[in-house]
């Protein structure tokens, strides 16, 4: 009980932590809406990677305080609910704790790259849904901002509901191996075809404006308006909805993936976020870019085949 009280205090300052951060870009330094330039987009970019250096590198010497380790009963514990293939040694206290430290720290770097490349294909998917809806683009930001929070706490749910099945039920690592080599066959095959969405046609689009609670027209940067006694939403707050929905489906594939290198739900929800918190930096440096990432389906599919085989293959192989 004691693991768990320091793990959920630890959990809970990181996301304070976030909180803050989060907080401080959305109402400080980006207050005011602006058309984002490749020189600004790639500075931020360089700040969230230094920031996801800088946590690596907390892990790396103190990476015992996220599971409140305090002795080698503690250590093996911990280590064989997550890494039970470490040797650790009992008259080796400290020895052991740097290789477990080690471990954590080379997951969490691996689990922050592999999000990191998957989300470049779903960078894409976002700028289809902002062309899809004539979004002004001094409003990127605004909508990328709310569209990152929510996608937060989805990968929250996610990722711990993901390990309380993982933990009870070790077969489903199988289930997400097999469901990664799906999609990246799936992917490829699909990989020429031209992706576009129809706004008329969306589902959310149709049930909002079949229900009388869609506002017809975009209102600067606000996401409601009232008319004629009730709330109305704006096109928008749709489009933050819609860039929600497609962060969902991606979880699908990126979370399986993360876990191919780490079963500690702690490590893999950290990685996520602050691959997450970088991409809305990444989405404008991108942006610019679009037209030289043409291998890009392929280079992904490769990836989410490979995760998907090892996974699969994982009780062979370390």
């Amino acid at each position: 009980m004691e693991h768990v009280f320091t793990e959920s205090m630890f959990l809970v300052g990181f996301v304070i932590f976030i909180a803050a951060i989060l907080v401080l870009d959305m109402l400080v330094i980006d207050r005011k809406a602006h058309v984002v330039s490749i020189k600004e987009a790639g500075s931020w970019t360089a700040v969230w990677i230094i920031l996801a250096l800088a946590f690596a590198v907390f892990i790396y010497f103190h990476g015992d305080m996220v599971h409140g380790i305090e002795n080698f009963d503690d250590l093996k514990l911990i280590a064989s609910r997550y890494a039970s293939h470490l040797k650790l040694d009992p008259n080796d206290y400290e020895g052991s704790l740097q290789q477990y430290r080690h471990y954590m720290t080379i997951s969490y770097i691996s689990g922050y790259l592999i999000e990191k490349t998957l989300s470049v294909d779903n960078l894409f998917v976002m700028m289809m849904i902002f062309s899809s809806f004539g979004v002004d683009k001094k409003d990127y930001q605004h909508v990328l901002n709310w569209g990152i929070l929510g996608a937060i706490v989805l990968r929250f749910v996610f990722i711990f509901a993901g390990a309380a099945l993982i933990s009870r039920f070790a077969w489903i690592l199988l289930v997400f191996g097999g469901f990664l080599v799906y999609s990246g066959a799936k992917m490829f095959l699909n990989r020429n075809k031209k992706e576009e969405i129809n706004v008329e046609k969306h589902p959310l689009v149709k049930f909002l404006t079949k229900t009388g609670r869609m506002y017809p027209k975009f209102m600067g940067d606000k996401f409601f308006v009232r008319e004629a006694g009730k709330w109305l939403l704006t096109p928008l707050f749709v489009t933050v909805l819609v860039i929600e929905f497609s962060d969902l489906i991606f979880a699908f594939d990126s979370i399986p993936a993360v876990f191919s290198v780490s079963l500690d739900p702690y490590v893999v929800f950290f990685s996520n976020i602050f691959a997450i918190l970088g991409l809305r930096a990444m989405f404008f440096l991108l942006a610019a870019i679009a037209d030289k990432f043409r291998y890009l389906k392929t280079g992904v599919c490769v990836l989410l085949v490979f995760i998907g085989v090892k996974m699969l293959i994982h009780k062979y192989f370390e």
